[in-house]
């Protein structure tokens, strides 16, 4: 699960968090914390050994695998990467920073922190859910699957030259459990034990009902070392980077302005097969902006080289400018075949206000998307109906044999829509002003017990009608402001309310908003993370992704369904059950997406001959500086 920039990648009107590219690694953590216990060791002839894991056993790559189809085995490697970064997870903040400790709740970490870091597996961008061995050389498993025995390579070690060691491991796990980030430490519940069986071997047993991508969470986790934190607080936010066991460490940083990562040259990893020709650079180099406006003019200044459009204005008519007519600067639309991902203005269901569903309709239908694509967009996006949007996950139509067989049971508890054709927004009139849809709106909020007059909406206890949307990007009242005027024809007293970066996220992480305009990316083969974005569990823990606070039984119970699931096919039907059940809730304003990324860039770069992978733009792990052209441009040096 990650968090992502306004537009089709990001966090809209935020501008501040799935992922992971190699941070999927770390996104397929999903989090909260309890004590862990030796158990007996299984038998080792007993259990099955690979080289790889993946959900339901499919694997591309085979044990001799050299490196990824997607990468060049002969990038050079050199130069310096500045990129304004469009995703970031768990307490990483792309305007600002003011901690080195990203995996607990408090402080803003910078993006890609998570980068100094190995974990045992990482992933295969080019598979939907696939890892293969990194840390761990190999893994053994039993035939239930909740048993697993990870094998370290010999030349593991942190930065200061330390082994890393099984000890190290089960020090990670138990920590991170205990006081990491939620969205890091609740899957690792179903971790029953954790055990170093030697110096290499660490073993893991799940609990009886522990999800099928459990094992995905451990195999992510950061690998921190003990000795370090005997010294150091693990919890505390702190301005000193970790001692780290990735690719890049630390370098230079001026707190709030920009961070510097250094390659570390003699790292164990760079010849693993999962890790050959990835993040080909010296140094990558993230710089901060509070302001939309004043990146993009250090962008066109040459002040950094790479950034996603995430405003559909700019990349209709900000292109404009000599490096662009010279062709110094590219604009390139590449494919994306990952879930659009959940963007929207989430409703805070916590409230009393927004308890009635069709309070929650009504503010939906007074979004019109129609005009918002016409006028502001410039016909970029397509309308999101779904939260896994872009998938064959996605419902369509009327529900077929399976899946009413699933939701059947539930038939009392859900609304006769979550049993027809699957809910889409309506089209609106673009005018910007649909009358037909706001007369509709007007009569369910009346329906809701709304008294609606000529001074305002009244709520059923007398109070006005009142909604806030919380908001972090100056650049994005445009959007929510045409937003709040049709609201305005309801009676409703809408305002908008801009906030700096920490706030946001303080406000966010308690939940103390009516409406917060946000983007997630769902993982192509969900399961128990879905619990953080949409359980009755997680509604209420501060700092997980169900912003909405969405309770409902029937939503618990599907997600348990899609943990289930022994086959693709199972997943689809399951994940489409789930989504018209969500879709019936209204418990969000469906934004928009569109299936490619708009990146644009200096022209000092060079990317693989083969396909890009289809879970990532490729661009951190597999792009290249061109020496001759980064001399020409002097960038990049």
């Amino acid at each position: 699960m990650v968090r992502c920039r306004e537009g089709k990648k990001n966090r809209s009107a935020t501008l501040k968090h799935k992922g992971i590219n190699r941070r999927d690694a770390l996104a397929l953590l999903a989090a909260a914390p309890v004590a862990l216990t030796a158990q007996p060791r299984a038998r080792a002839d007993s259990l099955e050994q690979v080289h790889g894991l993946s959900v339901f056993g499919d694997l591309k790559y085979p044990p001799s695998f050299q490196h990824f189809d997607y990468v060049n085995p002969h990038a050079p490697v050199g130069g310096v990467f500045r990129f304004l970064p469009s995703q970031w997870i768990l307490n990483q903040n792309p305007n600002t920073f003011n901690s080195m400790n990203t995996f607990i709740l408090r402080g803003d970490a910078p993006v890609l922190m998570e980068m100094t870091f190995a974990s045992l597996m990482a992933r295969a961008y080019d598979e939907p859910d696939a890892v293969y061995g990194f840390a761990a050389e190999q893994v053994r498993y039993d035939t239930a699957r909740k048993y697993f025995e990870f094998d370290l390579r010999n030349d593991v070690s942190f930065h200061d030259g330390s082994p890393l060691t099984a000890d190290d491991v089960v020090f990670s796990i138990e920590t991170i459990k205990k006081d990491g980030h939620p969205m890091i430490a609740g899957t690792l519940n179903y971790v029953e034990s954790i055990k170093a069986l030697s110096k290499k071997t660490v073993a893991v047993r799940l609990a009886a009902d522990a999800p099928r991508d459990v094992i995905f969470a451990v195999a992510g986790v950061p690998l921190l070392s003990k000795n370090y934190y005997s010294k150091v607080v693990f919890k505390d936010v702190t301005i000193v980077p970790a001692l780290g066991s990735g690719p890049f460490n630390v370098g230079r940083f001026d707190m709030g302005r920009y961070v510097e990562y250094e390659r570390v040259d003699k790292w164990w990893g760079w010849q693993i097969p999962s890790q050959r020709a990835q993040l080909n650079w010296q140094k990558i180099r993230v710089d901060f902006f509070r302001d939309y406006d004043v990146a993009f003019e250090a962008f066109k200044a040459g002040q950094y080289y790479l950034r996603e459009e995430a405003v559909a204005k700019t990349w209709a008519t900000g292109y404009h400018f000599p490096a662009v007519q010279s062709g110094d600067v590219k604009k390139l639309v590449l494919p994306d075949g990952r879930l659009s991902g959940m963007q929207g203005f989430f409703i805070n269901m916590r409230r009393e206000k927004f308890m009635d569903p069709r309070v929650r309709r009504a503010l939906a239908l007074a979004f019109d998307f129609e005009w918002s694509n016409e006028n502001l967009f410039y016909k970029q996006y397509q309308r999101t109906q779904s939260v896994f949007q872009n998938s064959p996950l996605m419902a369509e139509g009327k529900p077929n044999a399976t899946e009413l067989a699933l939701l059947e049971p539930f038939r009392s508890q859900l609304p006769a829509e979550a049993f027809g054709e699957a809910l889409i927004q309506p089209v609106s009139d673009g005018t910007g002003r649909d009358r037909k849809l706001l007369r509709e709106a007007g009569k369910l909020l009346r329906d809701a017990g709304i008294d609606i007059r000529k001074e305002g909406s009244f709520l059923p206890n007398g109070e006005r009608f009142t909604v806030e949307f919380l908001n972090i990007s100056s650049g994005f009242e445009r959007i929510i402001l045409p937003y709040i005027k049709n609201l305005a024809s309801l009676g409703v007293n809408a305002t908008l309310r801009t906030v700096d970066p920490a706030q946001y996220q303080a406000r966010t992480n308690e939940y103390d908003f009516d409406i917060a305009s946000q983007r997630y990316g769902l993982d192509s083969t969900p399961g128990d993370g879905l619990k953080r974005v949409f359980s009755s569990k997680d509604a209420d823990t501060p700092g997980s992704y169900n912003l909405s606070g969405i309770k409902h039984p029937v939503v618990d119970a599907m997600i348990e369904k899609i943990i289930a699931a022994n086959s693709r096919e199972d997943l689809n039907t399951a994940c489409r059950a789930l989504d018209r059940v969500l879709r019936s809730l209204h418990f969000w304003v469906p934004a928009w997406s569109k299936p490619t990324h708009s990146i644009a860039c200096w022209d000092i770069f060079k990317a693989p001959e083969a396909k890009p992978p289809a879970y990532t733009t490729g661009i951190l792990e597999t792009w290249w500086i061109d020496p001759a052209q980064a001399k020409k441009l002097g960038k990049g040096i």
